[in-house]
C-alpha cells in the first residue's frame, strides 16, 4: 500500500536505509506512562493557547497560562473528566501570563506588560482565583518560581528588545521577600538584581551580541532553578549560552558561567543537518552546538546539587537585527574547511542555521568555526556549572527509530525532515520527579512532540527509559484530530498529592491547546 501512494519510495525507504546505520538506544527497565486524562481547549495556533502550568494539590487543580490573556484553571480531580473550572482575567495588570508557580495555596503569576519593554508584574492569587497583591518587576518577566520553603519568589525578567531593536531593556532578576506573608507584601519587599557589574568584567565565552549597547542589556534571563536547600538559584541566560548563579542569602549574582560548546564532529554527538536530503542522515559534522538551555530544574542526588537543562537554543532574530545565517551563505576559511564546496551543498551542511556572531575570530570575513543553535539534548551540570552529562544524539536517534516517517517534523504540520536544518526535535521543557529511590528527568520536545524519560539516579550515567508521544501524525491539527503537538510546559505530580494516588505527569501543548495527563506506572 505504501508503494502505491509513493510514500515508501519518497520517505520510508531512505529513512529505513539510514536507520540501518543508527544504533538503537537501549531502554532501561523502569517506569511507563499511561494516559489517564486529556483536555482540549478548542483553540489552536501560534498565540500560545496553553503554555506553562503548575499543580495545586489542595484543590487538585492545574493552573495554566494562556495566550488569550487569562490564567486557566483546570479541575483534574477526576483526570478522565478533566474540565475547565474557571478563567482568571489578567488584563488589569498587562497583556497576559508568561509563567505560574504555586506554594501552599498561593499562586504567583508573571504578567507581561502591554508594552513588552516596560516593567511587568508578579501578581499573587489564592487558589480560588482571588487576587491578593501585585508587584512591579523588570521588563518581560518570563518565569516565576517559589523557593521550596515558600518564603521567596523569584522572577527572570528577560528584557527582550523591541522588534526594530531600538529599545533594549536590561535583563534583571527579581527577588520577592514573602517572609511576612503574601498579604503583607509591598513593593519594598522586591529586590531587583541587574548585570551592570559584568559590563566591564564579562567572563570569556559568554555570548554577547556585538549589536548590544551593553552586556547588561544583551543578557536575557530565561528560566530559574532553585536548589532544594534554597541557598542558590541558577538562571539560564539562553541567548547568552550561560548560567548566572545567585546567592539567595546575600541576594546577589555571584558569577556568570559560560556553558561552552558541543562538538558535533565527535562520536555520540551526531545531528541531521539538512532538510533537503529527503532522508534520515544522523552523522557527525564540523560544527559546534551552543547549549542555550530553555527550561532548567534543580535536583539533589546523592547529597550533591545538580542542574538539569533542556537545550533548546534560541537566536536573536528581529526586523531590526538578526544574527541568523545558513552555512551555504558564509565564506568559509579554506584552511579550516578545505572541503567547503561539498559542505555547503544543501543536502550536506549548507542549510543548517548558524550564528554570524561567532566563528570569525580574526574578523577577516571568513569563518574558521561554525556554531549552531541548541544541542538537541538534555544536560546535567554540577553546582559550579560544569557539564556532568549530555544525552548526545539520543533524541534524534530515538525519534528516528520510533517514527521514521515523521522524523524531525515541524509542530503544526507533518513534514518529514523539516526541522533538521534548524534545531531538530527541539527540547523545550523539563520536569524532575523522585519515585521510590530513583530520580527521573522528563524532557518534552517542542517540534516532534512527546516526552523523553531518563533515570538520572546516577547523574554521570543516566539511563533512557521511554519515549511517549500522543500525537496523531495523520491527523489535522486545525480540527483537533492531530491530538497533542508542540509541548511547552511539563509538570510532575508526586503520588501523595496526585488525584489518582500514583505519580503523574501533565504535558501542556501550546499549538494544539491541549493537556495530556499520564499516570506513571512503576
Amino acid at each position: 500500500m505504501l508503494k502505491k501512494t509513493g510514500l515508501f519510495t519518497k520517505v520510508l525507504a531512505p529513512a529505513l536505509l539510514i536507520l540501518g546505520a543508527v544504533l538503537p538506544i537501549e531502554a532501561s527497565q523502569g517506569l511507563s506512562l499511561q494516559q489517564t486524562g486529556w483536555f482540549d481547549s478548542g483553540s489552536r495556533g501560534e498565540e500560545g493557547v496553553l503554555e506553562i502550568g503548575e499543580y495545586d494539590p489542595a484543590g487538585k487543580q492545574l493552573f495554566v497560562t494562556s495566550g488569550d490573556g487569562h490564567l486557566w484553571v483546570l479541575d483534574i480531580s477526576n483526570p478522565v473528566k478533566t474540565k475547565l473550572a474557571k478563567k482568571i482575567p489578567l488584563n488589569k495588570w498587562g497583556k497576559g501570563a508568561t509563567s505560574v508557580s504555586i506554594s501552599n495555596g498561593i499562586v504567583a503569576v508573571a504578567v507581561e506588560a502591554d508594552n513588552k519593554q516596560a516593567p511587568g508584574s508578579i501578581v499573587f492569587f489564592d487558589n480560588q482565583g482571588n487576587d491578593i497583591a501585585a508587584l512591579k518587576v523588570g521588563a518581560l518577566p518570563d518565569m516565576v518560581i517559589f523557593s521550596h520553603d515558600g518564603k521567596t519568589v523569584m522572577a527572570a525578567c528577560e528584557g527582550e528588545p523591541s522588534d526594530d531593536y531600538t529599545v533594549d531593556p536590561e535583563g534583571q532578576v527579581a527577588i520577592i521577600d514573602l517572609s511576612k506573608g503574601v498579604r503583607s507584601v509591598t513593593q519594598n519587599d522586591v529586590t531587583m538584581l541587574d548585570f551592570k557589574k559584568f559590563n566591564k568584567n564579562m567572563p570569556q565565552n559568554v555570548k554577547i551580541s556585538p549589536k548590544a549597547a551593553s552586556a547588561s542589556q544583551d543578557i536575557e534571563p530565561e528560566y530559574i532553578a532553585i536548589t532544594p536547600d534554597d541557598k542558590t538559584a541558577f538562571i539560564s541566560l539562553q541567548e547568552n549560552n550561560a548560567f548566572a548563579i545567585v546567592d539567595l542569602a546575600k541576594k546577589e549574582i555571584k558569577t556568570i558561567v559560560p556553558l561552552g560548546f558541543k562538538d558535533h564532529s565527535q562520536p555520540g554527538n551526531a545531528i541531521d543537518a539538512s532538510n533537503k536530503d529527503k532522508k534520515i542522515n544522523i552523522r557527525n559534522w564540523p560544527v559546534f552546538g551552543m547549549y542555550m538551555p530553555d527550561a532548567i530544574k534543580a535536583a539533589t542526588i546523592g547529597g550533591h546539587n545538580y542542574i538539569i537543562s533542556a537545550n533548546e537554543g534560541d537566536s536573536r532574530d528581529y526586523d531590526g537585527y538578526s544574527e541568523e545565517s545558513r552555512v551555504k551563505k558564509l565564506k568559509l576559511s579554506p584552511q579550516s574547511f578545505p572541503n567547503a564546496d561539498d559542505l555547503q551543498k544543501e543536502e550536506n551542511l549548507g542549510r543548517l542555521k548558524i550564528t554570524k556572531e561567532l566563528g570569525d575570530a580574526d574578523g577577516d570575513g571568513q569563518y574558521e568555526k561554525l556554531f549552531c543553535y541548541g544541542a538537541r539534548s538534555f544536560s546535567i551540570w554540577d553546582d559550579t556549572g560544569k557539564l556532568v552529562y549530555d544525552s548526545g544524539d539520543d533524541f534524534e536517534k530515538i525519534t528516528a527509530a520510533k517514527y521514521p516517517l515523521f522524523f524531525n517534523t515541524t509542530e503544526d504540520e507533518t513534514k518529514f525532515d523539516d526541522r533538521s536544518d534548524d534545531k531538530g526535535p527541539e527540547p523545550e521543557g523539563v520536569a524532575i520527579g523522585k519515585i521510590d529511590s530513583k530520580t527521573y528527568a522528563f524532557i518534552c520536545l517542542e517540534r516532534m512532540g512527546g516526552v523523553m524519560v531518563y533515570d538520572i539516579s546516577n547523574p554521570e550515567k543516566p539511563q533512557f527509559v521511554t519515549y511517549e508521544n500522543n500525537r496523531n501524525f495523520f491527523g489535522d491539527y486545525k480540527n483537533g484530530t492531530a491530538l497533542d503537538f508542540s509541548p511547552e510546559g511539563i509538570v510532575f505530580i508526586q503520588a501523595d498529592e496526585s488525584p489518582t494516588g500514583k505519580p503523574m505527569l501533565a504535558l501542556i501543548h501550546e499549538m494544539s491547546g491541549t493537556v495530556s495527563l499520564y499516570n506513571i506506572i512503576h
